[in-house]
């Protein structure tokens, strides 16, 4: 049987990281290999694309040039990475995937339908089971980070990231049987917990 694929999105800052170690740490209690990934990267070319993509000395790089760059990170990815681990029945949780391009290129760089066009191709059908959309303040986390710990989109002025974090509430609404939009300003532990239950009743549900 397929395994199941698993996806958090949001803003940097909102707390992604900690929230996939924990449901990883959870899945294996109920007997789930789970393979950690992300995106852009995952894989040694997907890495040497994301390198270039969130470099800051970048600044020049054109819009439609950078989903592309997004899009054939994520090809690689899928092909090398999620598609074989998943034909193996692995669980596979990435930190982001196209709801990302989506939102940050499609809402922000305002390309709209273009992303979708361009990562329909590069995905080959694999879309996730669920995606678990963790919700802060764009104004709060960019307050709160140090500028240089930031990347070159990171560097972007509150007015794109409010435009992405709007397209992730669009998204939110247009697909709300796979995305679950999750108040990440709560603690840690009460977060955790509404992320293992909503996974829970999928496999008890019976789909996996």
């Amino acid at each position: 049987m397929r395994g199941l694929f698993i996806t958090f999105e949001g803003p940097d800052g909102s707390g992604k990281t900690t929230q996939i170690q924990l449901l990883k740490q959870h899945l294996e209690t109920r007997g789930y290999e789970a393979i950690l990934t992300r995106e852009p990267g995952g894989t040694v070319i997907s890495e040497k694309i994301r390198s270039i993509i969130l470099d800051r000395a970048h600044t020049e790089m054109d819009p439609v040039a950078e989903a592309l760059l997004y899009a054939a990170s994520r090809a690689q990815h899928v092909a090398e990475l999620i598609l074989p681990n998943l034909e193996k029945g692995k669980t596979v949780i990435c930190d982001r995937f196209v709801d990302s391009s989506i939102v940050y290129q499609g809402y922000g760089r305002k390309l709209g339908e273009s992303v979708r066009i361009i990562n329909d191709i590069a995905i080959r059908g694999c879309m996730p089971d669920a995606t678990f959309l963790l919700k802060v303040d764009p104004a709060l986390l960019m307050s709160r980070r140090p500028e240089a710990e930031m990347d070159r989109l990171d560097l972007e002025k509150l007015e794109y990231h409010q435009a992405v974090y709007n397209g992730y509430l669009a998204l939110e609404e247009q697909y709300p049987g796979r995305i679950t939009g999750i108040d990440a300003s709560r603690g840690i532990e009460a977060i955790s917990r509404d992320i293992c239950n909503s996974i829970d009743r999928l496999i008890d549900g019976g789909k996996r």
